[in-house]
């Protein structure tokens, strides 16, 4: 793969998930992480926007390592979605 950001996500069952980095995003008082799962393009075509990001807050644990955690509260999810989709918007119009 070439020069990609990747994140290798485990679940609760201990299956391993491959994501590429987008960015990280400070949103109020918290940090998010914004991902897009490994996929063939021509799944990214069939899916829309929504489908192709993974958004989840950083946490920190005893070592102060990051930690990814899913974000439950849908109100929670759809600002920093929103607050995502605004910089992407911006960075679009800003090139030429």
């Amino acid at each position: 793969m070439d020069n990609k950001n990747l994140v290798e996500l485990i679940d609760d069952d201990s299956n391993k998930f491959i994501f590429e980095y987008i960015m990280t995003i400070d949103f109020g008082e918290k940090e998010y992480v914004v991902l897009t799962p490994m996929t063939s393009q021509v799944e990214v075509v069939q899916n829309n926007y929504e489908d192709q990001v993974v958004i989840l807050r950083v946490e920190h644990d005893t070592n102060q390592e990051n930690i990814y955690v899913s974000i439950d509260d849908e109100d929670e999810l759809n600002e920093v979605f929103e607050a995502f989709c605004e910089i992407v918007t911006q960075s679009d119009e800003e090139d030429p």
